[in-house]
């Protein structure tokens, strides 16, 4: 299973364009290279606060402890502290600074965005075994950042969508109206024009991406071509259309080969969702055994 490769593939393509004027997402979205943004300072083929907090999610259904507010915060800070980088919002960057571990973290944090922050990091909490359980869980780390009922619901509606194809719950024209039966929203309206910076907005951009598309290569570059919160709708997006059978995967070589491979870029990464498939595959197997 690649889940947080392709997440982090789709951020990392779409760092360079995130909020870029539209003729520079015209000129450069042509899936040849790794770009550099305009104005922002992010490297090429470097990966930001999508893939990070994912990381993050990740290890934290890895350590196999419950799944609970104080063991996420832990590894937000954790994940943040020992690789600081650009890319997070200025405020919440500032913040993560300024704490020293989780506890500090969930006494000052101020949860009431209904930005893309808990939708972003959602996708990997997909490989719970459960609809029920995706849902219970993505709630808990979503109230951390994002309590409020739209921030919740998309973070809920971004988990879902790498369940629903792991899980082989249907095929994509299926999709939208399984979403709306487990979670509140309008997921079945395709998304058209630039995404802003509601959750919302990105999820239902990535399942509109997902749906017109039957390549890994169409999904990413429709998820530029938006234009606005775009690294985000891409990471969303690869990472569950890398679970669907209808979907070819055919991303160009120089996502994987040029992803940043520091101590903890490609190679980690890799290893990461190595250890995610023998984690989903023991929960499917706690569930139907």
């Amino acid at each position: 299973m690649k889940l947080l490769l392709p997440l982090a593939q789709g951020d990392a393509y779409g760092a360079a364009f995130e909020y870029s004027p539209g003729q520079f997402v015209l000129d450069y979205n042509d899936l040849t290279a790794y770009r550099q943004h305009p104005t922002h300072a992010i490297e090429r083929g470097y990966y930001t606060d999508d893939t990070q907090m994912s990381i993050a999610n990740a290890l934290a259904l890895l350590s196999g402890k419950p799944l609970t507010r104080e063991l996420f915060a832990s590894f937000y800070v954790q994940c943040f502290k020992r690789d600081e980088r650009v890319g997070y919002a200025g405020r919440f960057y500032d913040f993560l600074v300024g704490v020293a571990d989780g506890t500090q973290f969930l006494d000052q944090i101020k949860p009431f965005s209904d930005k893309s922050g808990a939708a972003m990091r959602a996708p990997v909490l997909g490989i719970l075994p459960t609809v029920q359980e995706v849902i219970e869980v993505t709630t808990v780390q979503a109230k951390i950042t994002h309590d409020t009922v739209d921030g919740i619901n998309a973070a809920v509606a971004a988990a879902l969508i790498t369940h629903y194809f792991l899980y082989n719950h249907g095929n994509k024209a299926g999709l939208s109206q399984w979403l709306e039966s487990h979670v509140q929203g309008d997921w079945s309206t395709p998304w058209s024009g630039k995404v802003g910076d509601k959750g919302w907005m990105s999820v239902k951009a990535a399942i509109s991406a997902i749906n017109a598309n039957a390549t890994m290569s169409g999904v990413l570059k429709q998820c530029i071509a938006y234009t606005g919160d775009v690294d985000t709708v891409a990471a969303v997006a690869l990472a569950a259309a890398a679970q669907c059978p209808e979907i070819s995967q055919d991303l160009p070589a120089f996502l994987f080969d040029d992803l940043e491979n520091g101590d903890f870029g490609r190679d980690y990464i890799v290893d990461l969702d190595a250890q995610l498939t023998r984690k989903q595959a023991a929960l499917a197997a706690s569930v139907t055994g």
